[in-house]
């Protein structure tokens, strides 16, 4: 359904600016933003997918992912048709590049901020997500979602790509817990030819999300020959480690996937080395994901070393803390996260 949006700057000429994502559309009557489903109507800006879920499932928080956020839940997973990216790679290109590739048509099922409430409520899961898609164009319908779900005590999630604002994030952080971000590469080459984004409009995202206090793991996709030699490796590891070393990096295998079908798999030596890379720039809790590897999908003491949560088999499919009051049971060290 069709709904008011927020987070808009009116000109005189009647475009609208969309202050939502870091696109920051200017967009005249009749105009769709980059997302495809943010609308000017007139002088009105107009979402178009509010209450409309195009996907939603049960998942485990790990297949978010995230390792340091109430470990072995289960999560409530919405996403919507639309996307502020245009990623060449992308796995849910189904739903987030729809409208832009069918004439701005959409299509879900009514599932509105009450109805997804109660859901997680009735089957006691103790978080929302809105993924898939990038959450933030469809602010408004994660908003009153989140809204209504912390006054019944049910965490809330963003998956995104690190496009929110600081007026957006500043909006919804009241109601915000954590966000899993895409770091997809450190170069602005990248993210302008095979996003149709920009670095430093992330980069300044994700700090701007740890200056306020709201929970955030990190992930990157390597795909061989684009994002994968070892100087931007370490960068990205770098600059994770100048946030804060307690920060979740998610290391991610690639696998061909929509306009990037000529691209091989990641080499599992590869995943190993960035793991390595991670390590080495002191950050405390490094994973690799989308292969099976125990060893280093598990959480381990940055003091002592010892495994204080195990995960084996496929995401989040067995997972076993150790963890005693939020610490390491051998040598008392606090793990960050979220743990209750």
């Amino acid at each position: 359904m069709k709904s008011l949006a927020w987070l808009l700057e009116k000109r005189n000429d009647g475009k609208v600016l969309c202050k939502a994502c870091s696109q920051r559309c200017v967009l005249s009557t009749g105009e769709y933003g980059k997302c495809g489903i943010r609308k000017n109507e007139e002088g009105k800006l107009y979402l178009t997918v509010y209450g409309l879920a195009a996907a939603y499932n049960i998942d485990p928080i790990e297949k978010k992912p995230l390792f340091h956020f109430l470990p072995g839940s289960e999560i409530l997973s919405i996403g919507t048709v639309g996307c502020n990216f245009s990623c060449k790679f992308c796995q849910n290109y189904e739903i987030s590049q729809y409208p832009k590739e069918h004439n701005f048509q959409v299509f879900g099922t009514t599932l509105m901020p009450e109805t997804i409430v109660n859901i997680a409520k009735t089957k006691g899961i103790p978080s929302i997500a809105f993924t898939y898609n990038e959450p933030v164009v469809v602010f408004e319908y994660a908003y009153d979602t989140f809204k209504l779900a912390k006054e019944s005590g049910i965490r809330t999630v963003f998956v995104s790509s690190g496009y929110e604002t600081k007026e957006a994030i500043d909006m919804i952080v009241p109601y915000l817990d954590a966000n899993n971000i895409d770091l997809k590469a450190f170069t602005d080459r990248f993210y302008r030819d095979i996003c149709g984004a920009r670095l430093k409009s992330v980069l300044d995202a994700i700090e701007y999300h740890y200056k306020k206090g709201i929970w955030i793991e990190i992930t990157t996709l390597i795909i061989p020959r684009e994002n994968d030699t070892k100087e931007e490796l370490r960068d990205i590891a770098k600059f994770i480690a100048s946030i804060d070393k307690n920060i979740p990096w998610h290391i991610s295998r690639f696998y061909p996937m929509y306009k990037m079908l000529d691209k091989p798999p990641t080499p599992i030596s590869k995943l190993k080395e960035a793991y390595e890379i991670g390590k080495e720039e002191g950050l405390k809790y490094v994973y690799i994901g989308n292969i099976i590897d125990e060893d280093r999908e598990s959480t381990y003491c940055p003091s002592c070393g010892l495994k204080v949560i195990e995960r084996r088999g496929y995401v989040g499919e067995i997972v076993k803390s150790h963890l005693l009051d939020e610490k390491c049971p051998n040598c008392y060290t606090s793990i960050v996260g979220v743990w209750a």
